[in-house]
């Protein structure tokens, strides 16, 4: 009896044994037939962002309007480079008056300029840069001479009217004759006012006679 008891004894250490045995290798591996997965040593790198800087992003427009320009300078005047379309960003890396001087690979130097009242700025404010100098445009416009002369309308010359200086004015006088009898010595007033006298009294005599 009491190797009946040990056997069977045996066969119960035997039993926990290979139940212990079977739920340690269904914890470590819960997928039977599958080889367990190496598990990484060491420490892992913590991975992190790095901020942005100042950034512009174009505003809204108009319904017709669905881009803005991008020029060499701070200026309307100055050579369009490129173009930005609406709600596009750039890195925003100067500034002056009010425009701002962005990132723009593609044209000399990398660096254009929009006008601040069509973008956004966020990330931060930029530092105040100076302008380019003035750029002269690639194509200076000339005027061809030949075809200019076509256009050129000479007035013909007109004559100015002449002044003729007339002929000096020649007032005839009167000289009393030498040798006249009755006359010589008086006065030419004295002589018409006693033939005025004289024709009066002539007339005053006719008018009695008559009636």
């Amino acid at each position: 009896m009491k190797a009946v008891y040990q056997i069977r004894w045996k066969h119960v250490f035997l039993l926990i044994f290979v139940i212990v045995l079977l739920l340690w290798s269904g914890l470590s591996n819960p997928v039977i037939g599958e080889p367990l997965a190496q598990q990484p040593t060491g420490v892992l790198a913590t991975v992190t962002s790095t901020p942005r800087g100042p950034y512009v992003v174009v505003n809204p427009l108009t319904a017709t309007d669905n881009q803005i320009n991008v020029r060499a300078g701070p200026n309307a005047l100055t050579e369009k480079v490129g173009v930005l379309l609406i709600h596009q960003e750039a890195n925003a890396i100067g500034r002056y008056e009010d425009w701002f001087q962005i990132e723009y690979p593609g044209v000399r130097g990398g660096k254009a300029w929009v006008y601040g009242n069509l973008v956004t700025l966020y990330g931060g404010d930029v530092p105040i840069v100076d302008p380019p100098p003035t750029s002269t445009p690639h194509v200076t416009r000339t005027v061809d001479p030949t075809l200019a002369a076509q256009f050129l309308i000479t007035p013909d010359a007109t004559r100015l009217p002449t002044f003729t200086e007339p002929a000096p004015l020649e007032i005839p006088t009167f000289e009393a004759l030498e040798g006249t009898p009755g006359f010589s010595g008086l006065p030419m007033g004295l002589i018409i006012i006693g033939l005025g006298a004289l024709g009066i009294f002539l007339g005053v005599i006719a008018l009695i006679s008559g009636r």
